[in-house]
């Protein structure tokens, strides 16, 4: 294979190149140095100068001349009216290389680095990174120590740092700090979870548009949007402040105020000028926990927010400045609040450029152990002793945690909750096995309590789909259990078995299906209607 011919750029450097007379050799000049050695041939030079040192290029090019007789000399007139504005200079080198017809296969690209301002020399390194300058970097230097080698040093520096095992090296072990940084330096073992936190971690260091993440109450979304705040602050991108609010929370006039301020007299009670969370936010991240609890009219005005980064405060004549990165948690289906009117599509639009859903506690089965050992660690931070499970109850405790007995409603909320429990009843700092189990029987009630709610709230919800939501409180409540009980049972035998329990065994046969089908039939329905309804 015929070698590439080694093709230079460079600038004229207007202090170091100067020389004249035969005592000009007696010196390190870094253009001329680039031929002064016999093993390194260069086939073409491309020299970079304003005219106004013309003279000074003509000298510099005969001596060039003198040593390498075969070498090309190209000159390219370049005026810099300041050579200290970066983006003057940027843009003019850009300019130039933009123009330029390279020819990689045939020939190898240097950007000689030593000479030109500082400005000059970052702006080659920016255009050989970005690969707009597809070559390395030629660097020379006088020799150290010699004062008899007028040829110096040289050495090519290749921007792509993946090929430096040093530098790549620790490259990876700064990704691997960040993603445990995100995960509380929780060692997950869970592998679909690891590749989310890895992606986000990506995100988090490389992007500042808005984050939308999704998952159930307690997944962790409020934890991990601090992470990537401190994060991102660390990294020294971040300046400003970290605001969190639950939209959840907010109500009427209220909302408007918490979100965007208002001043002195805007509404009854408004004494004095209010900063607004994302006015606090400036500069910095806020976290707008339940996103799809906001009202209509926040929504328009936060969508004008974060596009704009300006918004009015209430009672306000102009708009305030304020530029903030967003992250938005939700546990709803934004894309049915939408269909439903209840979310504009165009915020969702907006925020969701980068959609994170963080699996729940029974999703992750493999981090329960982790999970438990870093929330040991947290209270023995807070509490100043330390508490730990003996081997049989800890077994005991991950036996049940992963089991279908353990739905996690509430997910690393229950779980936090069911270890500060355990470590504060402990005997003796050690959570034994009947500690385990008293503490599985109170998650017991709290998860049942829990399922008879969701169930009475999905047979309201049930009751109003079928048109059925005007009924008398007596009425209401009745159906709604057994409409819960319908949907709970595999069949409409199922159902009748455990609605007519009592009155059953008094009886020497019974038709609880029949009993359950005429019940029904006094408000118009059907057993295969509501289970078509609730598969819906």
């Amino acid at each position: 294979m015929t070698p590439r011919t080694v093709v230079v750029f460079g600038l004229l450097g207007t202090q170091l190149d100067v020389g004249k007379g035969p005592n000009r050799w007696e010196r390190w000049r870094p253009t001329v140095s680039i031929f002064q050695h016999e093993d390194f041939i260069v086939g073409c030079l491309h020299l970079i100068y304003s005219q106004r040192f013309q003279s000074l290029a003509k000298s510099v090019i005969g001596d060039i001349a003198s040593l390498s007789p075969s070498t090309t000399i190209a000159e390219h007139h370049v005026e810099f009216d300041d050579p200290w504005d970066f983006e003057e200079v940027y843009g003019k080198l850009l300019d130039l290389t933009e123009s330029f017809p390279f020819d990689p296969e045939q020939e190898e690209y240097l950007f000689h680095i030593t000479t030109g301002t500082h400005v000059a020399q970052i702006c080659t390194f920016l255009l050989a990174e970005s690969r707009r300058f597809p070559g390395k970097l030629l660097q020379t230097g006088p020799s150290r120590g010699r004062e008899d080698d007028r040829t110096g040093t040289f050495s090519i520096v290749d921007l792509d740092l993946s090929r430096y095992d040093r530098i790549a090296s620790r490259f990876l072990r700064e990704t691997r700090d960040d993603i445990a940084f995100l995960k509380s330096g929780i060692e997950t073992q869970n592998p679909s979870f690891n590749e989310l936190i890895a992606l986000i971690e990506k995100v988090a260091i490389r992007s500042s548009e808005p984050i939308l993440i999704m998952g159930a109450t307690g997944a962790g979304k409020s934890r991990l949007a601090r992470q990537i705040y401190e994060l991102k602050r660390q990294r020294t991108a971040m300046k400003g402040a970290f605001v969190e609010l639950n939209c959840a929370t907010l109500r009427g006039d209220a909302a408007m105020s918490t979100l965007f301020g208002h001043t002195r007299g805007a509404y009854t009670g408004a004494i004095s000028d209010r900063k607004g969370l994302l006015l606090q936010a400036d500069k910095g991240m806020v976290f707008l926990d339940e996103i799809g609890e906001l009202g209509i009219d926040e929504q328009a005005m936060l969508l004008h927010a974060i596009e704009e980064k300006r918004f009015l405060s209430v009672g306000a004549d102009h708009e305030t400045e304020s530029s903030f990165q967003i992250i938005c948690g939700t546990n709803r289906n934004l894309s049915e609040d939408v269909r439903m009117g209840r979310f504009r599509e165009d915020l969702l639009a907006r925020i969701n450029l980068w959609t994170f859903r963080l699996p729940g506690l029974r999703e992750r089965p493999e981090d329960i152990l982790p999970n438990i050992e870093y929330e040991l660690r947290l209270y023995e931070e807070s509490a100043g002793t330390r508490v730990s499970f003996n081997k049989e109850a800890l077994q005991y405790f991950l036996e049940f945690s992963r089991s279908p007995a353990a739905p996690w409603t509430a997910n690393f909320r229950d779980l936090k909750a069911a270890i500060t429990r355990m470590c504060t009843l402990a005997k003796g700092a050690r959570i034994d096995r009947a500690d385990v189990e008293s503490e599985i029987a109170r998650l017991r009630v709290t998860w049942l309590g829990s399922d008879r709610q969701k169930a009475h709230e999905d047979s309201g919800t049930l009751l109003s789909d079928l048109g059925l939501s005007q009924l008398d409180s007596f009425d209401r409540c009745q159906l709604e259990h057994v409409l819960a009980v319908c949907r709970e049972s595999a069949s409409l035998a199922e159902a009748g078995r455990r609605l007519f329990a009592v009155s059953r065994m008094k009886k020497g046969s019974s038709n609880d299906s029949d009993r359950l089908k005429k019940y029904l039939a006094r408000f118009g329905l059907e057993w295969d209607q509501l289970k078509t309804t609730s598969e819906e």
